[in-house]
Protein backbone atom coordinates (compact mmCIF):
# COMPACT_ATOMS: atom_id res chain seq x y z
CA UNK A 1 0.00 0.00 0.00
CA UNK A 2 2.93 2.24 0.79
CA UNK A 3 4.47 1.70 -2.53
CA UNK A 4 1.19 2.50 -4.32
CA UNK A 5 0.44 6.07 -2.51
CA UNK A 6 4.44 6.81 -3.25
CA UNK A 7 4.08 6.24 -6.88
CA UNK A 8 0.71 7.97 -7.07
CA UNK A 9 2.64 10.90 -5.52
CA UNK A 10 5.95 10.87 -8.09
CA UNK A 11 3.38 10.74 -10.58
CA UNK A 12 1.09 13.36 -9.07
CA UNK A 13 4.63 15.48 -8.76
CA UNK A 14 5.29 14.67 -12.94
CA UNK A 15 2.43 15.71 -14.03
CA UNK A 16 2.03 18.69 -12.25
CA UNK A 17 5.33 20.01 -14.19
CA UNK A 18 4.08 19.37 -17.20
CA UNK A 19 2.63 22.95 -17.82
CA UNK A 20 6.09 24.61 -16.99
CA UNK A 21 7.92 23.04 -19.84
CA UNK A 22 6.62 24.80 -22.79
CA UNK A 23 6.99 28.01 -20.61
CA UNK A 24 10.69 27.02 -19.73
CA UNK A 25 11.45 26.50 -23.49
CA UNK A 26 9.64 29.54 -24.24
CA UNK A 27 11.91 31.73 -22.35
CA UNK A 28 15.16 30.35 -23.72
CA UNK A 29 13.76 31.13 -26.87
CA UNK A 30 12.90 34.91 -26.15
CA UNK A 31 15.77 37.05 -27.34
CA UNK A 32 18.11 38.82 -24.30
CA UNK A 33 16.21 41.38 -22.49
CA UNK A 34 12.50 40.27 -23.50
CA UNK A 35 11.44 38.36 -20.52
CA UNK A 36 13.49 40.92 -18.73
CA UNK A 37 11.27 43.47 -20.07
CA UNK A 38 8.40 41.52 -19.71
CA UNK A 39 8.85 40.80 -15.98
CA UNK A 40 9.91 44.37 -15.13
CA UNK A 41 8.08 46.98 -17.20
CA UNK A 42 5.47 44.81 -18.88
CA UNK A 43 2.66 46.25 -16.39
CA UNK A 44 2.82 49.61 -17.82
CA UNK A 45 4.21 49.02 -21.57
CA UNK A 46 2.39 46.21 -22.39
CA UNK A 47 -1.06 45.50 -24.43
CA UNK A 48 -2.83 47.02 -21.78
CA UNK A 49 -0.87 48.99 -19.62
CA UNK A 50 -1.28 52.59 -18.79
CA UNK A 51 1.95 53.75 -20.58
CA UNK A 52 0.78 52.18 -23.59
CA UNK A 53 -2.83 54.38 -23.67
CA UNK A 54 -0.74 57.83 -22.71
CA UNK A 55 2.04 56.90 -25.22
CA UNK A 56 -0.20 56.16 -27.92
CA UNK A 57 -2.20 59.90 -27.73
CA UNK A 58 0.81 61.22 -28.63
CA UNK A 59 1.05 62.83 -32.13
CA UNK A 60 3.01 60.77 -34.83
CA UNK A 61 2.88 57.64 -33.21
CA UNK A 62 2.56 55.07 -35.13
CA UNK A 63 3.20 52.23 -32.43
CA UNK A 64 0.09 52.43 -30.73
CA UNK A 65 2.12 53.07 -27.52
CA UNK A 66 4.22 50.07 -27.67
CA UNK A 67 7.99 50.21 -26.87
CA UNK A 68 8.50 47.21 -28.44
CA UNK A 69 7.16 48.13 -31.66
CA UNK A 70 9.39 51.52 -31.73
CA UNK A 71 12.39 51.59 -34.21
CA UNK A 72 13.54 55.06 -33.13
CA UNK A 73 14.69 53.94 -29.63
CA UNK A 74 18.65 54.10 -28.83
CA UNK A 75 19.90 51.92 -25.35
CA UNK A 76 20.80 55.32 -23.91
CA UNK A 77 17.64 56.97 -24.04
CA UNK A 78 16.19 53.82 -22.45
CA UNK A 79 18.60 54.27 -19.84
CA UNK A 80 18.50 57.92 -19.45
CA UNK A 81 14.70 57.87 -19.35
CA UNK A 82 14.72 54.99 -16.81
CA UNK A 83 16.72 56.39 -14.50
CA UNK A 84 15.70 59.67 -14.37
CA UNK A 85 12.06 59.36 -14.99
CA UNK A 86 10.40 60.91 -18.29
CA UNK A 87 7.01 62.24 -18.56
CA UNK A 88 4.31 60.09 -16.27
CA UNK A 89 6.80 57.69 -15.62
CA UNK A 90 8.59 58.08 -12.95
CA UNK A 91 12.36 57.25 -12.10
CA UNK A 92 13.48 53.63 -11.43
CA UNK A 93 15.99 52.95 -9.30
CA UNK A 94 19.09 50.29 -9.32
CA UNK A 95 17.17 48.56 -6.03
CA UNK A 96 14.15 47.91 -8.78
CA UNK A 97 16.19 47.27 -11.87
CA UNK A 98 19.88 46.48 -11.58
CA UNK A 99 22.10 47.87 -14.09
CA UNK A 100 23.04 44.57 -16.52
CA UNK A 101 18.73 44.02 -16.25
CA UNK A 102 18.54 47.72 -17.72
CA UNK A 103 21.08 47.25 -20.17
CA UNK A 104 19.49 44.10 -21.19
CA UNK A 105 16.41 45.83 -21.68
CA UNK A 106 17.72 48.62 -23.09
CA UNK A 107 19.47 46.35 -25.64
CA UNK A 108 16.29 44.68 -26.83
CA UNK A 109 14.20 47.73 -26.89
CA UNK A 110 16.88 49.35 -29.43
CA UNK A 111 17.41 46.45 -31.47
CA UNK A 112 21.12 47.12 -30.73
CA UNK A 113 21.40 50.94 -31.18
CA UNK A 114 23.78 52.47 -28.62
Amino acid sequence: MRRIRHRAWLLGAAVSLLPSLPLAAAESSAPPGKTLYDKRCGMCHQTIGMAVSILSRRPGDTSKGLLEERSDLSAAFVQAAVRAGIGNMPRVARGEVSDPELAAIASYLSRGKP
